[in-house]
Formats: C-alpha cells, sequence, structure tokens
C-alpha cells in the first residue's frame, strides 16, 4: 500500500530552519522560520509566562481530561481580549484549539459542513498554509489582489474590485494584523469597505489575527477587527497565543464565530465539538492555562503587557535600523518601505534566484518568496545583512 506514496514536498519554511542548522559558517542569520529572537538570538520565555509556569505547578491538582471545548476560562480570556467592548459579545462563542492552524481546519471543517460550495478568498500572498488547510477541508480558494510589489503597499482598489466578486456563498480570509508575508496592513478605510461590501453582498469574513500586539500595539491591532464585528451578522476568527505570549511550541490557539444570535454562535459551537471529536479529541492544556493565568491576574496582565510593548518597539527599531545601515553605508533608500510595514515579516521584491544567492553567498535564510523576518534579526548582524541585501539589489 504505501508504495504508492510519492516523495512529499519539503515545506518551504520549516526546511530552511532544517537546512539553517546544518550550516557551518558561524556569520549565518536565519530570517526564515517566523520566530521573535532577542538580541542574544534567542527565543525568550516571557517573565510572566515563567511566573504563571511557577503558579500553575503550585496550584494543578489534576491532568485529568479538560473537555472538547479545551479550558473554557481561556477560551472567555481569548473573547475578552479582541471582543470585549463590542456589540457582537453578546452573540460569541469559541474552543480552544492546538494552534492557530488547529483553528483554521476547525472552521474550514465547519464552513465545509454548513454551506458545501462555499469558495474562500485568500490573499495574493498569503500565510503559506492557508490554501492547504482550505483546500484540505474540501472547500475551493480563490485569491484577491493584495500586495503591490511596484510600491510594496496594498494595492487597495484592486483588492476592493475582486471582492466585490464576493457573494452570499463566499468567505473572505483577512489578516487581522501584520500580514504575512508582506507586512503591509489594510488600513481602517479597507476595513472599513470591505464590512459594507459583505453587508451588500453577503459574503462572510473570516480573520486569522496571529500577530496581535506585534502591530502598532495590543489594541490598536484589533481596531479594524473591532469595527467589522460591531457591523457584520456573521464574523469567524482565528488566533494564536504562539508570538505574543511566546508560547510557539504549545500550539495554543482559539476559533471563535460571532453568530447572527448566540443561540447560532451555540449551535456552531456544538458542530465544532464534533468536528474535535473526530480529529484531535480535545487541545493541549498547558499552554492555555498559562495564558488563562495571566489573564486573570491583574499583575501578570500588565507585566506580560509591558513586555509585548518592549518586543514590538525592538520590532520597529530594527527596522529603522536596518533602513539607517542601508542609506548611511551604501547610500540606498530603495529599502524604506520597511519602515512601513508591522509586525515580523517584510518582502523584499527579490526574486527566488536572489533568495538563493542571499542563502548561498552569505548564509542570510529567508523564504524563497522574498520574504525575511525581521524579528530574527539580531543587532549586531544589522550591518552584514544590510551589506548582501544591497549587494544583490544592484
Amino acid at each position: 500500500m504505501l508504495s504508492h506514496l510519492t516523495a512529499p514536498q519539503q515545506d518551504p519554511i520549516l526546511s530552511l530552519s532544517v537546512a539553517y542548522r546544518n550550516d557551518p559558517r558561524p556569520e549565518k542569520v536565519d530570517l526564515g522560520i517566523g520566530v521573535y529572537k532577542n538580541s542574544q538570538g534567542q527565543t525568550p520565555i516571557m517573565a510572566a509566562i515563567k511566573q504563571a509556569q511557577t503558579q500553575q505547578a503550585q496550584e494543578q491538582t489534576t491532568k485529568a481530561y479538560v473537555g472538547l471545548a479545551g479550558c473554557e476560562e481561556f477560551n472567555q480570556c481569548m473573547v475578552d481580549l479582541l471582543l470585549k467592548d463590542t456589540s457582537a459579545y453578546s452573540r460569541v462563542s469559541a474552543i480552544q484549539t492546538p494552534g492557530a492552524s488547529g483553528a483554521l481546519r476547525m472552521l474550514g471543517d465547519l464552513l465545509k459542513i454548513a454551506e458545501p460550495e462555499t469558495t474562500v478568498w485568500i490573499s495574493n500572498p498569503s500565510y503559506v498554509n492557508h490554501r492547504p488547510v482550505m483546500e484540505a477541508a474540501g472547500l475551493k480558494v480563490r485569491y484577491y489582489h493584495y500586495f503591490n510589489p511596484e510600491t510594496r503597499q496594498v494595492d487597495s482598489s484592486r483588492m476592493l474590485d475582486d471582492l466585490s466578486q464576493a457573494g452570499p456563498t463566499d468567505v473572505v480570509l483577512l489578516h487581522g494584523c501584520c500580514h504575512n508575508p508582506t507586512g503591509a496592513d489594510i488600513s481602517i478605510d479597507d476595513w472599513k469597505a470591505i464590512t459594507e461590501l459583505s453587508q451588500k453582498n453577503g459574503f462572510t469574513p473570516f480573520i486569522d489575527i496571529a500577530y496581535q500586539g506585534f502591530g502598532d500595539g495590543l489594541e490598536q491591532d484589533i481596531v479594524g477587527l473591532q469595527h467589522m464585528a460591531n457591523n457584520v451578522e456573521e464574523l469567524l476568527i482565528t488566533t494564536s497565543c504562539s508570538k505574543n505570549f511566546g508560547l510557539y511550541r504549545e500550539r495554543t490557539g482559539a476559533a471563535i464565530v460571532i453568530g447572527k444570535n448566540l443561540q447560532e454562535a451555540n449551535n456552531a459551537k456544538g458542530k465544532l465539538l464534533t468536528l474535535a471529536r473526530s480529529t484531535y479529541t480535545m487541545p493541549p492544556d498547558h499552554g492555555a492555562a498559562l495564558v488563562k493565568t495571566v489573564l486573570q491576574s491583574e499583575h501578570l496582565t500588565q507585566q506580560w503587557k509591558a513586555e509585548l510593548v518592549e518586543m514590538q518597539q525592538r520590532l520597529v527599531g530594527l527596522r529603522q535600523a536596518l533602513c539607517q545601515e542601508l542609506v548611511n553605508s551604501h547610500k540606498n533608500d530603495q529599502f524604506e518601505f520597511i519602515k512601513s510595514h508591522k509586525g515580523m515579516f517584510t518582502v523584499l521584491g527579490f526574486s527566488s534566484d536572489q533568495m538563493m544567492q542571499l542563502r548561498e553567498e552569505y548564509g542570510i535564510y529567508g523564504v524563497g518568496d522574498g520574504r525575511i523576518n525581521i524579528a530574527g534579526l539580531q543587532e549586531k548582524d544589522i550591518q552584514y545583512v544590510a551589506n548582501a541585501i544591497h549587494t544583490l539589489a544592484r
């Protein structure tokens, strides 16, 4: 039976980590996989999380099953974090999932049951896992214009033209903030225009927010999401704790459904629980328990927020420093757009051949589509990386 299987294709991002680890060059720089690293090149455990771990170790009395929905206190914390002050707060349900990718799949499966002919519109480009997950759920996928490779910004007019074609059986998948891979975010005017299109054409918005707090700030990053939640009848949301809580390996996420009323939201939750039972059954507990512990403690919440602001400000500083080095040392201002991008990622505009050169000649690892992870930079590497970028851009 297994002899019929073909050789698997390597994941374009995760495979970079393996190649990086096997690269013996001391000057190598990993700007591939999307994790935050500090100035020492480490992905740290946040101090608030360390305290929550200690508290959990002291207080936890059982390792019994937590249930299909995961930790309900965690679910409520996620809803509060995103939707507390919206009119949608009274008609929402949520389940804990194994990361945001698990949430994407659960909601994809839900859509397949609710409307088998659903087409999911995703941005071009988009997170590398969006299309495979939606297609694995049996859904059709279409792309809408998003990024202008000339301006390195969102092409709002073409995006809205494309989305005006989406209809009642369609779902429009949006990045809540810190667009992956481009770093170029839609404006609040774009959020309002897409909301109006949803009201007019009847499509369902679906927001994937994996980087809340890494763009302009914890509250600022959900302004568009909250506007949409206040003004549409139905909305799907996936959220992740990997980045803003530093819980990458704990696979902690949530799937959130806003319905026309609470009964419909709860009906959707019931179906999600059935789907969960037939796949992973229950999500892992540890990460959710830590997030719940942080968000239910005023002291730990304030500590976490302070750490998150520090991380966000460091990302802004790294962007500015890289651009400044290009200007000061090379009189090269063609990458100034990097300053305007948000979150961890930026698309340089390099071809796949240039990205291969960057890797082979300089040991700088980025994704073949031109994406680099600003959060993977160390201050000591900025001069080296700027020199390589300038050389290949000439």
